[in-house]
């Protein structure tokens, strides 16, 4: 089958922030909820969201809110969508056809939703404001291009080079989290917030697992193929002296 991504130190370079960009966000969760001292963050009663509150302790959509190293997770969001974005094009090859220009489609979106979660706050004064809209907008437009994302790569695995295993492991990441996503949605919407933090990372995780075992894959082939490639050099001369 013909490949559909780049090769070239540009796509290497794509092929490790893929990889990288989760492990980045997932770093910057784990500092930031140890730093949550009244009340203790819990990754399976609390809002994903609530890590990146900045301001002092609210009670932001049913739930106290207190992150004293809000702005870190924040960042770490954002590095994360701006890390996928420029990873996917560097690393797929739009005119290969629909698949490549697809996945890239849906990293853009999935980078700028990731992205906007970070910049806009879920507090209270972004709902007074209307500025919500945008990490609502940005939450959901990840959770579904995402694990759309998952799927495609999975059903691509063989034009990107990923093994059969990993394939079928992306397919199924992207089909959990968008069979959890309407579960999630439920629960926040009728107000019933049972364990949301752990319906809610049932959504992200699958994503984010899907990006490293993508991101990986990638490095390892061209890694592959660097040590393929045949010595042009020349070599030196020798004296007649030996």
């Amino acid at each position: 089958m013909r490949p559909i991504v780049r090769s070239g130190p540009a796509a290497r370079a794509g092929a490790l922030l893929i990889f990288l960009g989760p492990l980045v966000s997932w770093a910057e969760e784990l500092v930031t909820a140890a730093a949550w001292q009244e009340p203790h963050y819990s990754p399976l009663y609390n809002w994903v969201s609530h890590l990146g509150l900045t301001g002092p302790s609210e009670v932001a959509f049913g739930q106290v809110g207190n992150s004293p190293l809000g702005a870190a997770m924040d960042i770490g969001w954002v590095l994360y969508g701006v890390m996928l974005v420029i990873g996917a094009f560097l690393t797929f090859d739009a005119r290969k056809g629909v698949r490549p220009t697809a996945i890239i489609a849906l990293a853009v979106l999935s980078g700028v939703g990731v992205s906007l979660v970070g910049i806009f706050q879920g507090s209270n004064e972004n709902v007074a404001n209307g500025l919500i809209a945008f990490h609502t907008l940005g939450a959901q437009s990840v959770m579904v291009a995402g694990n759309l994302m998952a799927v495609v790569v999975g059903a691509s695995g063989a034009r990107i080079g990923l093994s059969r295993g990993r394939g079928v492991a992306s397919v199924l990441l992207g089909m959990v989290g968008l069979v959890a996503f309407p579960a999630f949605m439920a629960n926040a919407l009728t107000g019933w917030l049972w364990n949301i933090g752990l319906f809610e990372r049932a959504v992200i995780y699958p994503i984010m697992i899907s990006h490293v075992l993508l991101g990986s894959a990638l490095v390892r082939a061209a890694h592959r193929r660097t040590a393929l490639q045949p010595f042009n050099g020349d070599l030196p001369a020798l004296s007649p002296a030996g």
